[in-house]
């Protein structure tokens, strides 16, 4: 605790916050981020909604988007602000000790095992297509590859490799939706929310007439699900801005440290916090970017050849009618940039569940975590996500958008609301009660932020409870 003649204060540790232009040289987590979630959402989802939607549910790619990225806000204003993850927030909420937690670590245990499988089985039919080698094994090479990275446990190296593959996405993705770019009336059309019917092709190729059946696995694991909004917090932590300096991954708050929080120390946090602003923006930006150039490429396309491929020859279906638009190289860069996307994706994955998992072990079983370091439980489950990637895959087989699908739909959509409610108490209630009255006051956020995560609720509990219901009873 502090004295009244030795206080402490948090300025020994925390750096001073970036300012002007050097906002954008403190960027780092938003690359992790971002590179995460561009991934199965996007080259497989997101190809095959436009082939069967077209342009015209551009507006649910950016809303959904744009929704998620309030969330992830919030949880990097937290952390920066307290120095612990979104997990410590949610076993601070009010009401049963950790139950929160505890819904979280069931669903996020079962939700877990089929996207890293999903990742797996995509990554490897894209990546076969590239290779000599069979699909199985590819996929089982691309976790294997996450898990050694991940087993290092540092943040920079998977900043650098995220940053890389980011820039192959990106440019494999625009070189082919520059190709077949619709007119802008067409794209302005499809920014006005509105359910288009599923064209006739379609469902005689056995596509469901409800075009929701399409609409939220995309939602759902566009910006990625719940679990990539708590690990931002972790890559906040992972860089060590503001309150999160020194390494605090595994932590929770310094409840002493933060009740001594003085004037200047709330001034460098505030100004983390707009650092922090800038950060995740950029990932929305790339994420609304991306997810609608592979929609567009996949309305322009795909669709004009009435294809919505689904089984294990997705990867070569869709660099093969792509290559008709650009000829070797065009298919060419789409596999490279969409196994990039994939890659990057089972990379942070396989890095950001063992955090979230840990956390919740940590919180709901103290007794049995206190028996390992945190190092080696996260190892653990490292170990665990690669012998279940290898098992999943090799039993359900390379089915790529089935899993992706199930796996969007139980990671992305069922928690969602319930991870912006949570985030909501956390910055209005939880937050404040953590430092003096005097210093919650600079702290508190203001409204806007507050209004988007009670739209984010609304809008993501609406698809779970009206439309998720109706997709699932009529297949």
């Amino acid at each position: 605790m502090a004295s009244d003649t030795h206080p402490v204060v948090l300025s020994d540790k925390i750096a001073l916050p970036p300012r002007g232009w050097g906002l954008l040289l403190a960027i780092g987590p938003s690359i992790v981020w971002c590179a995460e979630y561009i991934g199965s959402g996007e080259v497989i989802l997101a190809t095959r909604t436009g082939a069967v939607l077209g342009v015209g549910v551009l507006w649910a790619v950016v809303a959904g988007v744009f929704l998620k990225y309030v969330i992830g806000l919030a949880g990097g204003w937290y952390t920066v602000a307290t120095g612990e993850s979104m997990i410590d927030l949610m076993g601070r909420l009010p009401g049963p000790k950790n139950a929160v937690v505890w819904l979280v670590m069931v669903l996020q245990l079962a939700a877990s095992v089929g996207a890293i499988a999903s990742i797996a089985a995509s990554a490897g039919v894209f990546l076969a297509a590239l290779t000599p080698l069979p699909p199985l094994v590819c996929g089982w090479l691309v976790t294997l590859l996450a898990v050694a990275i991940a087993w290092v446990g540092e943040f920079k190296p998977l900043k650098i490799v995220m940053a890389l593959l980011v820039t192959l996405t990106l440019i494999g993705v625009a070189v082919i939706a520059l190709r077949v770019l619709p007119p802008t009336s067409e794209i302005l059309a499809g920014l006005v929310p509105r359910v288009p019917p599923v064209p006739e092709w379609a469902r005689h190729a056995g596509l469901s007439q409800n075009a929701w059946a399409e609409m939220l696995p995309l939602l759902g694991w566009g910006a990625g699900g719940f679990a990539s909004q708590v690990w931002y917090t972790y890559w906040i932590m992972g860089a060590g801005y503001g309150a999160a300096a020194g390494r605090r991954q595994g932590k929770p708050a310094d409840e002493a440290l933060l009740r001594a929080l003085s004037a200047e120390d709330a001034n460098r946090l505030l100004g983390w916090r707009r650092a922090i602003t800038v950060d995740a923006t950029v990932a929305m930006l790339l994420g609304v970017g991306v997810t609608s150039g592979f929609l567009i490429a996949g309305a322009g396309v795909l669709g004009t050849q009435q294809l919505a491929p689904s089984g294990p020859e997705v990867a070569t279906t869709l660099a093969h009618v792509f290559g008709t638009q650009g000829g070797t190289g065009g298919a060419t860069l789409f596999l490279i940039g969409g196994a990039a996307a994939l890659v990057s994706t089972q990379l942070a994955q396989v890095a950001g569940w063992p955090f979230l998992l840990d956390d919740c072990v940590r919180l709901c079983l103290p007794q049995l975590a206190r028996r390992w370091s945190p190092l080696t439980r996260r190892r653990c489950w490292l170990g665990f996500y690669l012998l279940m990637s290898m098992t999943v895959v090799y039993s359900l087989g390379q089915e790529p958008v089935s899993l992706v699908r199930y796996a969007a739909v139980m990671e992305g959509l069922l928690l969602t609301p319930l991870q912006a409610a949570a985030m909501f108490v956390g910055l209005y209630w939880v937050l404040p009660r953590q430092f003096r009255p005097e210093i919650a006051a600079r702290l508190r956020p203001g409204p806007m932020i507050g209004i988007g995560l009670v739209i984010s609720f609304l809008v993501f509990a609406y698809f779970c409870i009206a439309q998720l219901p109706k997709v699932l009873l009529t297949g």
